[in-house]
């Protein structure tokens, strides 16, 4: 199917995961004809950041996927940073393995907040609701308040979350999942980070959350705001991040099983080959080069039928989109996640997935991979 083949680059080492020394000035990008602002690590040397921060003291609340990235990052990077955590909870001990200390720089989470002259909310989004009546009166003038998810404040009609107007309050989003931000950050690479401000009263609540994201382990920075931010994200994670994928995934599976063709291949031709040969071309070098680097008979039937699919999905993404900027999915994200037994409801849910022939086949498959032989 493939004309070329793409060499893997070398790996850098885990030493080189500190903030780079150098410095340069900002870069305007053209993106798509769209002038923007982007900031680089390389804006922020570590010294630099040390010196910043160095009267601060960063408390992290929660140990969730975010609060375990960018904790760890933060401490190796030598800030002073504490973690919040309900005491004795699954997250108090995954933070104890984690070398966090219990009265040295892991609290519970109210005397976490006391603390800490830079709070950053990184509990669930149903936990910031819960707590929100505690942790405000605790949030006191000179302070920062944190996100990394729009969602609290942009929603604050549902989720009760109205940060102080005397303090600064700023967010720092990764485009992934906490455990990526940890990965790339020793692989001294770093994820890309959107960053906005909601309060600004120190007039510097801008320069901070840039800071911020550079400290945490982000390689490049780009602004947007709360809501732009917790519309694309909801909207992206229920499209073609998770939700959406999933569903083509199964359908074409379904359809090649129906038709006679064995659990192998329909997995294979389906999942094995967009995740491990044409996906990493799509990150790597692009959707064009992607093509170019098929066979002229998968670029034809893929010429022909992508503007099929565009069409007939662009109405369920109008949809989604709708739902997403009316509220509707942070209610039903807030009333699900917050019954006493979503954790088992939710198990149920995610059981079905697990025990879908396509997923039980990609158990199979993914043995036979060299790597794991």
């Amino acid at each position: 199917m493939f004309r070329t083949t793409i060499s893997k680059a070398a790996r850098p080492t885990l030493a080189s995961a500190q903030i780079p020394r150098g410095i340069r000035g900002l870069k305007n990008i053209n993106f798509g004809g769209s002038v923007e602002t982007v900031h680089e690590r390389a804006d922020w040397p570590r010294e630099k950041l040390l010196n910043y921060f160095k009267n601060d003291t960063l408390c992290l609340t929660g140990y969730g996927s975010q609060g375990y990235g960018q904790g760890l990052n933060l401490r190796d990077n030598g800030f002073k940073t504490i973690i919040g955590v309900r005491e004795n909870g699954s997250s108090w001990k995954a933070a104890v393995e984690d070398g966090w200390v219990p009265g040295e720089n892991l609290f519970p989470i109210l005397e976490a907040v006391k603390r800490g002259t830079i709070v950053m909310n990184l509990l669930s989004d149903a936990a910031q609701s819960e707590t929100w009546s505690q942790i405000k009166p605790l949030l006191t003038e000179g302070k920062t308040l944190y996100f990394s998810h729009g969602f609290s404040p942009v929603f604050e009609k549902l989720t009760h979350v109205d940060p102080p107007k005397n303090i600064d309050t700023i967010m720092v989003a990764p485009k992934g999942s906490g455990r990526t931000v940890r990965s790339l950050f020793k692989e001294g690479r770093g994820i890309n980070s959107s960053f906005a401000v909601w309060n600004d009263v120190t007039g510097k609540a801008e320069e901070k959350a840039v800071a911020l994201a550079i400290a945490i382990g982000s390689g490049y920075v780009y602004e947007t705001t709360f809501q732009k931010e917790v519309y694309s994200d909801l909207y992206g994670e229920r499209g073609c991040l998770m939700g959406g994928i999933h569903g083509m995934f199964l359908a074409q599976y379904e359809v090649l099983r129906e038709n006679g063709h064995t659990p192998s291949e329909a997995f294979n031709e389906t999942v094995e080959e967009s995740t491990q040969s044409l996906y990493p071309l799509v990150g790597k070098h692009g959707m064009d080069y992607m093509y170019d680097a098929c066979s002229t008979t998968a670029r034809r039937g893929a010429l022909d039928w992508y503007p099929v699919f565009k069409d007939t999905l662009k109405p369920v993404f109008q949809k989604l989109y709708a739902s997403v900027r009316s509220g509707a999915e942070t209610k039903r994200s807030l009333e699900f996640n917050s019954q006493s037994n979503y954790r088992e409801e939710l198990n149920k849910e995610l059981d079905t997935i697990r025990n879908m022939e396509i997923w039980r086949v990609g158990k199979e498959v993914r043995k036979l991979r060299p790597e794991n032989n």
